[in-house]
């Protein structure tokens, strides 16, 4: 059987990795392993690497899709930007730069390096480690000023920009596109068996695949998983899980939406990229962070959510909740051998 301890015990040896000193040549093995510990959407890990002289080349992998929730790929076009931003805070504590682009012939992203005098180590990339998804209550703190300015200094990319809200009246309208997402999406049969596919319900079964949502790592106990699987309908129930959602976003400080005005692929890994800087950001300043996309992912909701935000031609793509408060269990990732492809 395995029991808790045994799942605590692959997690940590998962990060016991750190980004590394200056070298000659950039230590490529531990760059993919750290841009491994990046966010992705249900915890999917929807990447491969391919790993060249001065290259890593960050390719989707269609078999880690989720079609119902991301019918687009755009989350997993994010996840990719995720891990990119990974991989450009710690190559910068090798010592070396990187320039991120999407290459549309190949549809995947290209971290270029180069030796660089100014690349040095920093605090986002000692935050790689210990950055995490924490769908826990937080204590009702505000952030003070110095760390919602820093939050939001490293919210700005090329394409990408941040918004923060933080007022009770915004987290109110927040908390009711929140419930009306819930109610579209966990009453959809195809949703539902979709999320399930992602939950690890037991330790075996988180410890056996290494991805997906698992239950340590949420904060549940753990369950047998085909019994539970059957009651899927029971367990997703919209009404909870918008009581437990507006309960996490009431503690939190407030919420960052990541806009950009372009609707493709370059733009959904600089939203990516954008989005993992600030929760490393947040890591570092010992800030917890979680997504909430309902808005976002329930089509009927998107065009209603941005005119709520006032956007002008942007488009809402990721929300975050951020807030002081505990710590979780760390959720897993597969082990290089199953994300590090060979051939040009």
């Amino acid at each position: 059987m395995v029991k808790a301890k045994d799942y605590d015990a692959v997690a940590r040896a998962i990060r016991q990795v750190e980004p590394g000193s200056k070298r000659n040549t950039p230590d490529m093995h531990r760059l993919v392993q750290l841009a491994t510990l990046a966010a992705s959407s249900h915890n999917s890990q929807p990447w491969r690497f391919r790993i060249g002289k001065d290259t890593i080349t960050i390719l989707p992998d269609d078999s880690r899709r989720c079609p119902v929730v991301d019918p687009d790929d755009s989350h997993l076009f994010k996840s990719l930007g995720c891990a990119a931003e990974n991989i450009v805070q710690a190559a910068a504590a090798q010592g070396f730069g990187a320039d991120v682009s999407y290459h549309g012939k190949l549809d995947a992203v290209v971290v270029q390096l180069e030796r660089s005098a100014w690349a040095r180590a920093g605090e986002l990339a000692d935050a790689i480690t210990s950055r995490q998804c924490v769908r826990k209550p937080y204590d009702g703190r505000p952030l003070g000023r110095a760390e919602l300015a820093k939050l939001g200094q490293v919210g700005r990319g090329s394409r990408a920009q941040t918004i923060l809200l933080v007022s009770e009246a915004a987290k109110a309208s927040v908390i009711d596109y929140v419930t009306q997402g819930n109610s579209l999406q966990l009453t959809d049969k195809a949703y539902r068996r979709e999320l399930v596919s992602w939950i690890r319900f037991s330790h075996r079964a988180a410890v056996r695949r290494r991805d997906g949502l698992a239950a340590r790592a949420n904060g549940r106990l753990p369950l047998p998983t085909y019994p539970t699987k059957l009651l899927a309908k029971q367990i997703l129930d919209p009404e909870r899980q918008s009581a437990r959602d507006a309960k996490h976003i009431r503690s939190s400080a407030g919420l960052a939406v990541f806009i950009a005005a372009d609707n493709d692929k370059a733009s959904w890994v600089d939203v990516g990229r954008t989005c993992e800087r600030f929760a490393l950001q947040a890591a570092a300043l010992d800030i917890r962070t979680a997504f909430l996309n309902q808005p976002i992912e329930a089509a009927p909701l998107r065009s209603q959510f941005d005119s709520w935000l006032q956007l002008n031609g942007e488009h809402a793509m990721l929300m975050l909740r951020f807030g002081h408060g505990p710590k979780a269990r760390f959720s897993l990732r597969r082990p290089l051998e199953q994300v590090i492809v060979k051939g040009s």
